[in-house]
């Protein structure tokens, strides 16, 4: 459980940029978080990427030659695979003030001009990094409370099976089965 735990904490994050210089200042920026950069230089890169590996948040430049940055984030909302992971799309200071209002109607979870502020983005990446650690752990705890039910389940089916055989059932392993059901349901399983 404890080699578990510390797999699910490592979160990636896709740093999409055509800018090789960008992705260079990304990288030194959130290398310092311990956390899995990915690469990608544009659009359909991003996307090739997103469709292989689970991903806690997508940096994203909004301006890319081909497929740019609302396209793209277009994109990762449509498919149900990736349409959780939030965006932060980055642009340049000078880019037209509606970018704002697009990237935020194509489902961004948050917008930064650059040259950006290292010390915000990296707060900004830390929340998200957060709650996709808290997401991962609220699935694992749906994942046991369903084993749960499911072992409850099973035992009674089993039991009502035994009562509805004919046979008179023992009573005191009628009482002994449901006092374990009990604290199943009791311990916070389900």
């Amino acid at each position: 459980m404890i080699a578990e735990a510390s797999t699910d904490t490592r979160a990636s994050i896709l740093l999409v940029d055509d800018m090789e210089d960008n992705l260079i200042a990304l990288e030194a920026v959130l290398g310092s978080l311990n956390e899995p950069l990915i690469r990608a230089r544009s659009g359909e890169e991003a996307m090739k990427a997103l469709l292989r590996q689970r991903f806690a948040l997508v940096l994203l430049d909004v301006r890319m030659p081909g497929m740019d940055g609302f396209e793209t984030a277009a994109h990762i909302k449509r498919l149900d695979q990736t349409k959780d992971v939030p965006i932060i799309f980055l642009t340049g200071a000078g880019d037209d003030s509606g970018y704002a209002f697009r990237g935020y109607a194509t489902g961004a979870a948050d917008y930064l001009t650059k040259p950006f502020d290292p010390w915000v983005l990296r707060a900004k990446v830390s929340v998200f990094l957060d709650l996709h650690r808290k997401n991962r752990q609220l699935e694992r705890m749906r994942d046991q409370d369903r084993a749960g039910y499911g072992e409850v389940g099973a035992r009674l089916a089993e039991l009502e099976l035994r009562l509805t055989e004919g046979q008179p059932p023992d009573l005191m392993t009628l009482r002994t089965e449901v006092r374990e059901l009990r604290r199943l349901v009791r311990r916070g399983r389900l």
